[in-house]
């Protein structure tokens, strides 16, 4: 039923307050007292900070508040901290009030961007507040996971809102915010709204905490026995999280009966990849995985076979504390420690209870329950001491395990601590940047003031709002050398004009545009030196650098020691072996250029990087690429970078600069995502086109086996770059005589047919040369029918003849299927 406040326009608090717990209950929801005050002090036009445990029903009281605003047409954001919150978000409130009221705005994308319900990231909501400050129309602010305020990168964006838009009604949610008293106090101050806090509030399914010391396959099994299922357990890095899975495989995790409903369930499912099939395995078992680097495809699977109850164990990180929806009645922790990025700690009171507010579902069960595991050593030193029991000699005897090195220690009583503890208060992170000034100047008006504001009225401390004053003076001046910024007659302004997405996506995205112009389009190299510059703009995916780097050390390991390199000289030249970085040399130098005039652009850091150019120029498809770096634990990592590669490639190049092989190779990249898991870029694609296929169904309806993506080969750009790259393929394993992966290509042709075919092509020419040139388009012959195309790759010899070639069939409907070019070789001889 959708909710319409159209015909409460000018109606009093009272009216709106009926109208939406009428609404409520038709829906079968009947409010909880705290959700009850929280929406009666909404509707009376307070603000509202909303700490209240998970499971309290705080997406219901964020639908309240939109409902509110837009009864009183306002326009109303909602803040999320991940781009998979806030598209989740969009689809729920799409249901509630309609598609026409409901907006997204992403770094990626806009999508109904005037409607008067915005979802979107804090950042983006905090760039525009700086844009537009109290002039912006924004009637309203919902910020969920408010916590992240406490985030030392990211908390500046959910502070920026708070202190730039003092016309704003604001609505402040997380199960773990701490004292706020404080916050409550300011906020009334900056708004001139009451600001009523709402917390302290019972779970509606209790919690009940136990230390287990018993090893864990143990614990999980009493867990099973005892009917506490479904379990999610715990861990702290992703390879621990498929590690307890795979050894959870040889349990008998579910039964007969709910191992073949699940099979019936996933049975049309595509599982592409090496990693996917892992997951069919254990998802056949009851046992589901949840962790940021798998495919989303994969991720949402276990997510709906969770919601339908199908799963008994599911072996995750500490990411899904972060509002994904997936009903779980136990949480099992198997240790309280955790990295951070710089060193190993104990958890703080926050996390732990972001993670422990997971259990217990609403509606399923009477109570959670929270298991937090004891270390290793110790569970195995008790189980020692109990297998000596009451006999000294046995007792004297037992060689007690030592803690690992390295290892934080953590116990029963550390356990009990964070049970009792409160979420620390949260403490202020604000930042100043060259972007965040630009913001302000060209917002106008009086921008001394709007800036000093800023600086010295955040909730940082005295010396800090110093210290960000100093840093604010000196990135101005910059400025002001630099010819950006002018100040005539006392009036601060700019000398460009900022683009209207400025800092919102990309930010590099300015410095690529004047890079561009320095390729030369007459290159061999043009199309992959262009998104060599693309890449550099891009975030890093560590997964794949590491892997990289890894490898490129490993060969010159082996070169130095068949040149005979001293041990400590190899060492020493090693430091120096790093992840390919194309065009470095020249961004570099660019980079300085640019900045000199663009000082802002110091902002951000440039990284030259080749994923999407090492993976076409070794002609792989995206599974062979995740082997050969064995990186499988991070492919949804890498389909991120993909995608965001492809969107970068598609809108920051102009279009004057994209020849064919650049066209080739863009169509390629958006081809190759769509078969590995379309919903990156087919889900964007759809809500900017206003189109619905019924691939992204509401949660709750969505089935189960996503639908396949398009045929393969109605794109027949990007089919073409496929083929050729499947058949450039064979040429660098034929330039290597590489005679074992040819023939495992292409069984029927054989070894002895490539052996043979190679010593009568090497019998007139020395090479096989695999460089720009050989890989170009001019090289591969196409003949099309309607079923199979017939394919004839030229190799490029020294001497130019271009005398021999390659020769394949590709079938059209295989490929289709198979969501990958299948291409059978027929031959390697004279043309």
């Amino acid at each position: 039923m959708v909710l319409d406040p159209t015909p409460l326009r000018d109606a009093d608090a009272d009216a709106i307050y009926l109208a939406f717990v009428e609404w409520a209950e038709s829906t079968g929801i009947s409010l909880y007292p705290a959700q009850d005050e929280a929406v009666i002090e909404i509707v009376s036009g307070q603000n509202l900070i909303l700490s209240t445990p998970t499971g309290t029903g705080k997406s219901l009281v964020a639908i309240a508040a939109h409902f509110a605003a837009l009864a009183d047409d306002r326009t109303t954001f909602y803040t999320a901290p991940i781009k998979a919150l806030v598209s989740e978000k969009f689809f729920a409130l799409v249901d509630v009030f309609g598609a026409e009221n409901v907006g997204m705005i992403t770094g990626d994308s806009s999508v109904n961007a005037d409607a008067p319900i915005i979802c979107c990231t804090a950042e983006i909501l905090a760039n525009l507040a700086l844009r537009e400050g109290a002039d912006a129309d924004i009637g309203q602010v919902v910020m969920d996971e408010f916590h992240f305020y406490g985030d030392p990168d990211r908390g500046w964006a959910w502070q920026v809102p708070l202190l730039e838009l003092p016309q704003a009604q604001f609505v402040l949610m997380s199960a773990t915010l701490g004292d706020v008293s404080e916050l409550a106090s300011d906020l009334t101050r900056r708004t001139g709204r009451e600001t009523a806090v709402v917390t302290g509030v019972e779970r509606p399914v209790p919690l009940h905490f136990y230390y287990e010391t018993t090893p864990i396959h143990e614990t999980i099994d009493d867990l099973l026995q005892t009917g506490q299922a479904p379990i999610y357990i715990v861990h702290f890095s992703q390879a621990a999280a498929m590690e307890r899975a795979q050894a959870l495989a040889s349990a008998k995790v579910a039964t007969r009966e709910q191992r073949d409903a699940i099979a019936d369930l996933i049975g049309g499912f595509r599982f592409t990849t090496a990693f996917g099939k892992t997951l069919s395995r254990l998802l056949r078992l009851g046992i589901g995985v949840h962790h940021a680097g798998m495919l989303p495809k994969y991720r949402r699977l276990v997510e709906q076979l969770a919601q339908r109850g199908m799963l008994r164990v599911i072996c995750g990180t500490d990411t899904l504390g972060v509002g994904i929806n997936v009903p779980i009645r136990t949480v099992l922790l198997t240790a309280l420690t955790k990295f951070d990025g710089k060193r190993m700690r104990q958890l703080n009171a926050r996390e732990f209870h972001q993670i422990a507010g997971r259990a217990g579902r609403a509606g399923y069960d009477t109570a959670g329950t929270v298991v937090a595991q004891a270390p290793e050593h110790e569970s195995e030193n008790l189980a020692a001491l109990k297998k000596a029991g009451d006999d000294p000699k046995k007792k004297r005897k037992i060689i007690r395990k030592k803690a690992p090195d390295g290892f934080v220690s953590w116990g029963e009583p550390s356990f009990q601590k964070l049970v009792g503890s409160q979420p620390e208060t949260l403490t202020s992170h604000m930042q100043i940047t060259s972007a965040m000034i630009l913001n302000v100047i060209a917002r106008g008006g009086d921008v001394f003031g709007n800036m000093r504001a800023l600086v010295y009225e955040n909730h940082e401390s005295r010396s800090t709002q110093r210290m960000l004053a100093v840093r604010a003076l000196g990135i101005y001046r910059t400025l002001v050398q630099s010819g950006i910024v002018e100040n005539v007659d006392g009036q601060i302004r700019l000398t460009v004009d900022l683009q209207p997405n400025f800092a919102l996506n990309q930010p590099l995205s300015p410095f690529a545009l004047a890079a561009f112009e320095l390729l030369e389009p007459e290159s061999a190299t043009f199309a992959l030196d262009m998104i060599s510059i693309v890449e550099a703009t891009l975030d890093d995916p560590r997964a794949v650098l590491g892997q990289q780097e890894f490898l490129a050390r490993g060969e010159a390991v082996a070169a130095m020691k068949a040149e005979g390199i001293e041990y400590d000289e190899r060492m020493e030249l090693l430091e120096q072996i790093t992840y390919p970085k194309p065009q470095e040399e020249l961004l570099s130098a660019a980079f300085d250029t640019f900045s000199a005039s663009q000082p802002w652009i110091r902002d951000f850091e440039l990284h030259p990087k080749s994923v999407v150019r090492d993976m076409y120029e070794r002609a792989m498809s995206f599974g062979e690429y995740v082997a050969y770096y064995k990186i499988a634990r991070s492919e949804g990592v890498v389909l991120r970078y993909l995608s965001d590669a492809y969107r970068a490639a598609s809108q920051t190049i102009p279009e004057h600069l994209k020849n064919d092989e650049l066209h080739d190779l863009i169509e390629w990249l958006g081809e190759l995502i769509r078969q590995v898991d379309s919903s990156l870029l087919d889900e964007w694609q759809e809500l900017i086109d206003g189109t619905d296929n019924g691939a992204f169904d509401r949660p709750g309806d969505e089935p189960v086996v996503p639908p396949a993506p398009k045929r393969l080969t109605a794109n027949t750009r990007a089919f073409r770059v496929l083929v050729r790259n499947e058949m450039f393929r064979r040429v660098l394993l034929a330039a290597r005589e590489d005679v074992e992966q040819l023939a495992s290509l292409d069984a029927d042709f054989g070894a002895d047919g490539w052996n043979d075919a190679l010593d009568a092509y090497f019998a007139e020419h020395d090479e096989i040369l695999t460089d720009a040139d050989a890989r170009s388009p001019q090289l591969l012959l196409i003949e099309q029918s309607a079923s199979t195309w017939t394919v004839r790759q030229i190799l490029h010899d020294p001497a130019g003849d271009h005398d021999w070639g390659i020769t394949a069939n590709v079938d059209l409907a295989a490929s289709d299927e198979a969501g990958e070019a299948v291409v059978t070789v027929t031959g390697l001889d004279r043309l």
